[in-house]
């Protein structure tokens, strides 16, 4: 199939809808799915002002490959507790909301030059559960993941969420879930924000008002702040990947700004068409 005709599939299939909004959530620590904390709050807040989308595509930072793009396929996606040394009551957590295969295959299809594969072995990691049972917490939205391929840069993943940005017309709710800034090196329990993780922060947000995607992305130009921000840059990808989603005619706005535990953003923000 060619891109068109990918396309074209996606916009028989699924009904036409208003553009749907696209999100980035900095997920924090997991424990944030048990506790009632200020992220919590917002994220429950956020999905009650949401539309209830036909079906949620999601890009969480815990889904790393190499060379390829992987699509969950699987129909009844697992729960997984993808973390070590937290309270059982965490570890007891489901999140049973149903896959949506056919459209999984068809956004593999859509993926093809991002050399995309199909997959029934992922399921929804600690990224995007934790934040689903607050955003929709009866569970009966369709979701589904796609991984982060490694191996391509950063501006490859403003090109997925461009490729994505398709779904926004047909009722499909695009979600990334990272940190705008994720250096657990650094992270220090009560400690105040680090000045790297202010700046890079701020400058990730102007970057981001402006427009100024290209930017975002040129690791060379953000030299060693990003280093500083990222030592690996797993959770900055998804906030690429939605920003490739957005165009000039989306309203954005921020939420949960904070810096936690020294060096964690918590910056979190929705692109409204």
């Amino acid at each position: 199939m060619s891109a068109h005709s990918d396309l074209q599939a996606l916009r028989d299939r699924l009904k036409p809808s208003a553009r749907m909004p696209v999100v980035f959530l900095g997920h924090g620590s997991p424990m944030n799915a048990l506790e009632d904390t200020a992220y919590s709050r917002a994220w429950t807040a956020l999905g009650k002002s949401l539309p209830e989308p036909a079906a949620i595509l999601v890009v969480s930072a815990h889904w790393m490959t190499k060379g390829t793009t992987l699509v969950d396929v699987s129909a009844l996606p697992r729960t997984i507790h993808d973390f070590y040394g937290f309270p059982d009551a965490l570890y007891a957590m489901d999140y049973p909301a149903p896959g949506a295969p056919e459209l999984a295959r068809e956004v593999t299809s859509l993926l093809s030059s991002h050399h995309s594969a199909e997959d029934d072995t992922w399921g929804l990691d600690h990224g995007a559960w934790t934040v689903l049972r607050f955003l929709y917490p009866d569970a009966k939205v369709p979701v589904f993941q796609i991984s982060i391929d490694m191996g391509r840069g950063l501006a490859h993943q403003l090109e997925v969420g461009r490729t994505l940005s398709e779904l926004r017309d047909r009722g499909v709710l695009i979600l990334g879930s990272g940190n705008v800034v994720h250096n657990l090196r650094a992270m220090r329990m009560g400690g105040q924000p680090l000045d790297f993780a202010v700046e890079f922060d701020k400058l990730f947000a102007d970057r981001l008002e402006a427009r100024d995607l290209d930017r975002l992305a040129d690791r060379a130009g953000l030299g060693t702040l990003l280093q500083m921000a990222h030592p690996t840059v797993d959770h900055y990808m998804p906030a690429l990947t939605i920003a490739g989603a957005s165009d000039a005619r989306d309203r954005l706005t921020f939420m949960t700004d904070a810096i936690d535990l020294g060096s964690v953003s918590m910056r979190s923000f929705v692109f409204h068409a």
